[in-house]
């Protein structure tokens, strides 16, 4: 059994997001199996019929029940049952039952303006495994070329692996998007999402991409924030003090998982070998995805961003730090670091407006300095960044 990162509250009502299969329920179902609990699972179809078009069955179940918790699965799928949760939550006597909602799209909650609770419930997310939680079962190349969801990791077999994740991306289209009706037209965004995997850590060119689908600048960005709605990836922001001026420039964007991006850019076929450039990209975004992931679960306030300069030098990865230095972070999948891999990153450190320190991550097992750079394998570099999780 895995050991999940994310830390829930017991004692309050709370939004966990994930998208599918990234083990909501059964890490609920490891928290809280043992507890009096009331499980709604909008995909199964009684509770559709039972909770879906009457909602108010939920407080004529609860009237007549004691539980301590009532977990609802699949939310949006229903947003106004969540006006019931949040009339409970006003009038009952007692704290119990706490209310538990999960959701793999915060999309049509925020369509529909569903009622989230006026601040009477925290919010988590819960993301395909790290490598922390997996840790002597952790395998690099198996992360890189099949990613870290929880039943593709659990599967041996890379073919059935691989069957996994093409139907995990039918399964995408056909339920979060035809489904929930969040779009008129299907197909140009299946073109889309091929496009969008295969630039996948590039800075976003929004014209090049819808000349390429044949859409508007402005569809296409309304296909990334339903990529980022539903939980398959987020922006990355271009690194600027002003944030108006961030604002203006294009972000980068990134899938949650390596092996969902491979499989959505068709290339789950194509060993991943290093010492090539597409083991050096997946490298990187797999580092990006996982800092991510661990600042989530840390809440530690970290800002993420890039940096790339008119003359197109670039810093893969800035870290704003509350009441610490920034970090700047140059990824290299390389297995020797030497003095040509920190030229660029030891020139902006110079040139930083403010305390700064910048590492360079890779897969060189030996640690060094070059200047003014520390030169770090990939764990010790997580190790001292995310020092608490090691408690």
């Amino acid at each position: 059994m895995v050991r999940r990162t994310q830390k829930l509250s017991k004692n309050n009502n709370l939004f966990l997001f994930g998208a599918r299969g990234t083990g909501k329920s059964t890490l609920l179902t490891e928290l809280f199996g043992s507890s009096r609990i009331l499980w709604i699972n909008f995909l199964t179809e009684s509770d559709e019929e039972i909770y879906g078009d009457h909602p108010d069955a939920l407080s004529r179940h609860l009237a007549e029940n004691e539980y301590d918790y009532v977990v609802i699965d699949e939310v949006q799928k229903h947003p106004k049952i969540l006006d019931i949760v949040h009339q409970e939550i006003e009038t009952k006597k007692t704290s119990k039952p706490y209310f538990i909602l999960t959701g793999s799209s915060a999309r049509k909650l925020k369509r529909s303006s569903g009622n989230l609770l006026g601040g009477r419930a925290l919010t988590y997310f819960l993301f395909p495994f790290t490598h922390q939680e997996l840790g002597a079962d952790f395998n690099l190349q198996e992360a890189l070329q099949y990613g870290t969801l929880p039943i593709v990791w659990n599967e041996k077999e890379s073919e059935k692996k691989e069957d996994f994740l093409r139907g995990y991306v039918r399964n995408y289209i056909k339920e979060e998007i035809l489904v929930e009706q969040l779009l008129r037209k299907i197909d140009p965004f299946k073109d889309f999402l091929e496009v969008a995997a295969q630039m996948n850590g590039e800075i976003l060119n929004y014209s090049k991409i819808s000349h390429d689908v044949g859409v508007s600048d402005q569809t296409v960005k309304s296909f990334f924030q339903i990529l980022e709605d539903t939980l398959l990836g987020f922006h990355l922001p271009p690194f600027h003090r002003s944030i108006r001026k961030r604002q203006r420039e294009s972000p980068k964007f990134y899938f949650i998982d390596t092996g969902l991006q491979r499989a959505l850019s068709r290339t789950l076929k194509i060993p991943l070998s290093p010492m090539t450039s597409e083991y050096g990209k997946c490298f990187e975004h797999w580092i990006v995805i996982e800092i991510m992931k661990q600042c989530e679960y840390e809440k530690n306030d970290f800002k993420l961003s890039y940096l790339r300069t008119k003359d197109d030098a670039e810093i893969d990865l800035i870290i704003e730090r509350p009441a610490q230095k920034d970090l700047m972070i140059e990824i290299k999948s390389t297995s020797k670091i030497t003095q040509s891999d920190t030229k660029t990153i030891s020139k902006f450190l110079k040139d930083w407006d403010k305390p700064a320190e910048a590492q360079v991550w890779s897969n060189d097992p030996l640690s060094q300095k070059n200047e003014n750079v520390r030169c770090l394998h990939w764990q010790q570099g997580f190790a001292e960044l995310f020092t608490s999780l090691r408690k």
